[in-house]
């Protein structure tokens, strides 16, 4: 699975939400997601939200998925500090 269609699945399965995926063998994910629907919830509940987006492609076309879930203020504060 391309990290492209990684950031579609988790769009649209987060609508509004900014995502973006880095691989290097397609199997190994790095996401960044920064949504709103995130405040307000721990971290497990965010990354609960995300694997919820990709389904079964959890374990299968992805082996492993490590997840920065942040609101836009959180990312906001992250990027100026």
């Amino acid at each position: 699975m391309r990290p492209a269609e990684v950031e579609r699945q988790i769009q649209a399965g987060l609508p509004g939400c900014q995502a973006v995926v880095r691989s290097d063998d397609d199997t190994h994910f790095e996401a960044v997601v920064v949504a709103a629907v995130f405040a307000g919830k721990r971290a497990l509940a965010r990354h609960q939200m995300v694997y919820a987006t990709l389904g079964d492609a959890v374990g299968r076309e992805i082996h492993a998925l490590s997840i920065q879930a942040h609101t836009p203020e959180e990312w906001a504060a992250q990027q100026g500090a």
